[in-house]
This record gives C-alpha cells, sequence and structure tokens, in this order.
C-alpha cells in the first residue's frame, strides 16, 4: 500500500507566479475564452465555414457558460472579412401601385440612389415653374388662347346670320348659348312675346326647333375645337416641360444604367410628370386655414420619392444582428399608417426594417 502514498506535499501545486504578464486577472480579454468546450467551438467555426444558402447553425449547451457571447464575438470578428450586402430599396410602381418594386444596390449606393431622387423632385419643381412663368411662354399659351377666339367669334357670328333668318338672335353666356326672338330688328322678352298674336307665335315657336338645332351644331363644333386648342396648348407644354425634365433625368440614368428597373421607374416618371404639368404649376398654398379642413389631392412627386430599406453605406463587411424577440416584425420589418382626416393611410415610402444589431 506503501507504494501508492503520497506525501503531504504532493497534494498541492503551486505556480510560479513568474510565468504571467499581467499584475492582475482584469488586464485580461476574456471575452474570447470559453472553457472546456474546445469540441464545441471546432464545430461552430466549421459549420460558420460552411457558405451554403438554407444552411443554419444551431447552438445548445447549459447556460451560462458563454456561448452566446463567444459566438458574437467571433462572428463579429470573421464579419469584418466578408462582402458588405447590398443596399435595398424600395421605389413605386407605377403598373400596380399596391406593389412596390425592390431595387437592389450596391452598399452605399441606396443612400444614393435615395439623394438623387430628393435633389431630382426639388430641382424638377422648381425648373418647370420657371420655365412656364417665363413671358415667351406666357405670350406662346396668349397666341394659341387667341387663335381660338377668332374661331368661336367666326362660329358665333356665322351662327347669328342662320338664326336671324328664322327671326332670332342669339346671346352667349357663361353657362351657354341662348335664343331671343327679334321683332322689327330688336329683342323682346318673354313677358313682350306673350303679347304677340297666336299665329306669330306659332311661327317663332315653329322656327325654333330649327334654331336649336342650329345652335347644337354649333356648340359642338366649338367644342371640338376648343378641345383641339387645349390639345395643342397640352402638347406645346408638354415638349417645353420634356426638355427640362430631360436635363435632371439623363444625369441619372447615366449613373445608374446598369439598372432596368431604375432607368424603367425614370422613364414612367417622364411620363408622369407631363400628366401632372398643372400639379407643378399650382402656387405653394402655406398658411391656408382651409387646407387644415380640406384634404388635398396628392401629390405626383411623392411617387418619385426612394425608400431606402436597408442602408449598409456605414457597415463594415457582413452585419451581425442579433434579436431575443423573434416576432414576426423584428425579422421580416413591418407597415407603418398615418391618419389622415380619420383614415389610416399608408404606402410604399412607409415599409420599414426591425432588424437590430
Amino acid at each position: 500500500m506503501k507504494k501508492n502514498e503520497l506525501n503531504y506535499k504532493d497534494l498541492k501545486d503551486v505556480c510560479n507566479p513568474n510565468i504571467f504578464n499581467f499584475e492582475t486577472t482584469a488586464e485580461l480579454d476574456s471575452s474570447n475564452i470559453i472553457y472546456g468546450q474546445d469540441r464545441g467551438i471546432k464545430a461552430l467555426k466549421f459549420g460558420l465555414s460552411v457558405d451554403v444558402k438554407g444552411y443554419n447553425l444551431y447552438l445548445e449547451g447549459p447556460s451560462g457558460v458563454g456561448k452566446t457571447m463567444y459566438t458574437k464575438n467571433y462572428l463579429n470578428e470573421i464579419s469584418k472579412k466578408q462582402k458588405t450586402p447590398n443596399d435595398w430599396c424600395y421605389i413605386y410602381n407605377f403598373d400596380n401601385p399596391n406593389e412596390p418594386i425592390a431595387v437592389s444596390l450596391p452598399a452605399g449606393q441606396g443612400k444614393e440612389f435615395k439623394d438623387d431622387m430628393d435633389d431630382f423632385i426639388k430641382d424638377v419643381k422648381t425648373d418647370i415653374k420657371r420655365t412656364f412663368e417665363n413671358e415667351d411662354f406666357e405670350k406662346e399659351k396668349t397666341l394659341i388662347k387667341q387663335e381660338f377666339e377668332e374661331k368661336r367669334t367666326l362660329l358665333l357670328e356665322k351662327l347669328n346670320k342662320k338664326t336671324m333668318q328664322h327671326g332670332f338672335q342669339i346671346k352667349t353666356a357663361q353657362n351657354g348659348i341662348y335664343m331671343m326672338p327679334v321683332i322689327d330688328g330688336e329683342t323682346i322678352n318673354e313677358e313682350d312675346f306673350e303679347k304677340l298674336d297666336e299665329a306669330v307665335k306659332k311661327e317663332f315657336e315653329d322656327n325654333s326647333n330649327i334654331v336649336q338645332q342650329q345652335i347644337f351644331e354649333a356648340i359642338t363644333e366649338i367644342k371640338a375645337i376648343e378641345k383641339a386648342s387645349d390639345k395643342k396648348l397640352q402638347e406645346w407644354q408638354s415638349n417645353i416641360a420634356l426638355l427640362t425634365i430631360n436635363v435632371h433625368i439623363s444625369t441619372i440614368k447615366t449613373k445608374y444604367k446598369k439598372n432596368k428597373k431604375i432607368i424603367k421607374f425614370l422613364e414612367n416618371i417622364k411620363k408622369d410628370i407631363l400628366k401632372n404639368i398643372p400639379a407643378f404649376l399650382e402656387e405653394d398654398k402655406k398658411n391656408n386655414q382651409q387646407q387644415l379642413v380640406r384634404q388635398e389631392p396628392p401629390k405626383p412627386w411623392n411617387n418619385y420619392k426612394v425608400n431606402l430599406f436597408i442602408d449598409n453605406s456605414e457597415v463594415e463587411g457582413a452585419p451581425v444582428i442579433m434579436d431575443s424577440n423573434y416576432s414576426y416584425h423584428n425579422i421580416f420589418g413591418r407597415l407603418e399608417y398615418e391618419n389622415q382626416y380619420g383614415a389610416l393611410k399608408t404606402d410604399y415610402t412607409m415599409i420599414k426594417p426591425r432588424f437590430t444589431s
């Protein structure tokens, strides 16, 4: 038995303090130290090295051993060597407004795209208003309207000559054209008309049907001329506006020429501006109390904004995201609403991420 007998000195291990290069353990970084888990650490590193889509890593172990802290610190270390993921933006879908379009851009370009479109909206609003407030534009606009008024006046003169042959003179008012009986070169009112002989009244009534048809034909022709005049003015406005719009859009197109979604988005914006020129020419009605009670129509340029959903411009490498509350919103994001005149309203700009790093 004495063979295995231990001396009391063998029961105590003495450590030589000279092997340590620190004064106290407070100086040590223990964030990457985890005791007795060498096999688990190797498995973790191996699992994180598997770069396969759909591959997940699950950690399990006793509470308090440091697995969460070690994993986070290790991920922060290796993530800096990974490629920074793309930014993601939402833009308006002109074909289907209920389905916004997701656009992916290299890290940092999402923020640039948003800023570019914000500047575009501001510049195009200013330049369109400045263009159409130009004296040359007002002169051309007056000439087009004057041409319509001359044709309208000529038509009414011809109409009056026709109606006078049937004993009626036409008068124009804001609500249309009306006719009045003429006797001895003078128009008579309804009271004097009732005093006429029945035979004369009968003749006027018979002729009134003919005159009404002539007036209807003239009104139809005037509306056609007015429509043609409005179309001519609209086309001329569009051509003028197009010059202004193209200056700004061409710059953005050149910058994002490789992104087909953005190019289509810009083309749709160009068409939308041309359809909504009057909205760009309206004066700002700030401090107008009526706006507090009257719902304003949506402004077209609100659809030109960019919702920067994921911004990785400040991210170095791959982001490490931690969340202890795995709710739907914390994983996929949320859709916000705002109260507008008693009704909840939302749009693509109110789609928000909820990642917590």
